[in-house]
């Protein structure tokens, strides 16, 4: 075997690997295909989102899409008197009767009976009661309370302390609140939230002993009520049907007030879940504030100085919130009460989330008398202005009479109530005034940048 000369090469295939060319044209058209790719996709993405965003928006947040809250215009109730009349046969109508009842005597043009003050005393003196009535009258009174204290809830506030040595202290304060709204999400409550101001949590207590918690929706500054909100997830199933009900909000306007009876509920005696029985006896007062009045309803019920609540009538609507902050002279533990009518925007206004619009005037309706005896004419006569108002920075002084704010005519001080009630903060609003001058009223017009009342 010969051996393999070093220096001779070993013939074997070599096989090289050569790299392919570029296609520099085709890389960029990838390129722009894949760009162009991803525009298209994101559009899509884009537009698929836009397309489902109120459904989604709807799922996350259904309280979002649900209406605004409004309390319905007030109607009149029946008076005693009309409740007498229809027990009275009307003998115009029957047939039966000789001589027909002239319209024109009665006053109507319907032919309907006015009774004399004489004539319904004696139509009450025939009715006579005896002490089983009389037991009978109490008991239909105590289930009818109770049926109303189905809308009335505690709010008690809690507040915890840690002092010095790291111990914890809780102190809590107790408010009524009654149930106004319920919007399939929440519960709306309203209350008097000046012992609750300070609270760090919320608990409300119905009238079955349940408890939950709440949560401030917004507060008015100027009578100290708030709106709350209890989830109505957190509540157990049929709770609302079988335990609670949604008062209804009354009217505090009729002519004839004073001496309808009354049912106190909260705690107008002090303590919780109390009831105090009476009749209204004045209607006079009036809480003259910023940018609104309040009638007050004085009643004949003994309570406590500190009482919290509110009035019902006997048809089952709350007319007043008890407030302890403007009681007459001599008159301290009597309750008295805002009307209802006076609350039921800036209830609309809380219950919506909304900030009050404030222009920092006190003022008053133009009395049929100053205008015919003094010539002032109609609108919303100014008492006084709030110092660094929005209402003093746009000139309008005390004396002034305000008759129109941009294109809304103001013939009294409600007109003016209810234009600042639709509109928003930091609004400008051209106001129309009449001022006195030497030769009588002169009418001047004044810009007005609203601020928010806080």
């Amino acid at each position: 075997m010969s051996e393999k000369d070093p220096n001779v090469q070993s013939d074997f295939m070599i096989e090289r690997i050569k790299e392919r060319p570029v296609n520099k044209g085709k890389l960029i058209r990838r390129m722009l295909l894949t760009a162009a790719m991803a525009v298209i996709f994101g559009l899509v993405a884009c537009f698929t989102f836009l397309a489902l965003e109120p459904v989604l928006n709807g799922w996350m947040n259904p309280e979002k899409d649900l209406p605004k809250i409004y309390f319905p215009e007030e109607t009149e109730e029946m008076l005693p008197e009309e409740m007498l009349l229809e027990n009275i046969p009307d003998t115009s109508l029957t047939g039966n009767s000789e001589i027909e009842a002239d319209p024109s005597e009665q006053g109507t043009e319907t032919g309907e009976v006015e009774l004399e003050e004489e004539q319904i005393q004696k139509i009450l003196s025939e009715i006579n009661l005896s002490v089983v009535n009389y037991r009978q009258m109490y008991s239909a009174l105590s289930e009818y309370t109770k049926t109303l204290q189905k809308s009335m809830v505690t709010l008690t506030g809690v507040t915890s302390r840690t002092d010095w040595l790291n111990d914890v202290n809780e102190s809590t304060n107790r408010a009524s609140g009654i149930i106004i709204y319920n919007n399939t999400v929440d519960l709306f409550i309203l209350t008097d939230y000046s012992a609750l101001e300070n609270a760090q949590r919320l608990n409300v207590t119905f009238c079955n002993g349940a408890e939950t918690t709440a949560v401030l929706k917004r507060k008015d500054p100027g009578t100290g009520l708030a709106v709350v909100t209890v989830p109505i997830e957190a509540l157990p199933e049929n709770f609302l049907q079988e335990t609670i009900a949604v008062a209804k909000p009354g009217s505090s306007n009729y002519t004839n007030l004073v001496g309808m009876p009354v049912i106190a509920l909260g705690s107008p005696m002090g303590t919780v879940n109390s009831a105090g029985y009476g009749v209204i006896n004045s209607v006079s007062g009036v809480v003259f504030d910023e940018d609104v009045n309040y009638k007050l309803l004085q009643t004949d019920i003994v309570g406590s100085p500190l009482a919290d609540g509110v009035l019902f009538n006997l048809y089952g609507q709350f007319i007043g919130i008890i407030t302890h902050d403007h009681s007459a002279a001599g008159m301290e533990n009597l309750i008295t009460a805002y009307g209802i009518t006076d609350l039921k925007k800036r209830m609309e206004k809380m219950s919506n989330d909304q900030p009050f619009s404030y222009a920092g005037i006190y003022g008053t309706s133009v009395s049929l008398s100053a205008h015919e005896e003094l010539y002032v004419p109609y609108g919303a006569y100014v008492k006084d202005i709030a110092l660094d108002s929005p209402a003093m920075r746009a000139g309008i002084q005390k004396g002034d009479v305000i008759t129109q704010m941009d294109e809304y005519a103001i013939t009294n001080f409600s007109d003016y109530v209810s234009f600042l009630n639709i509109k928003n903060p930091e609004t400008e609003v051209l106001v129309t005034v009449l001022r006195l001058a030497q030769n009588g009223y002169k009418e001047m017009q004044v810009e007005m940048t609203l601020g928010e009342l806080k």
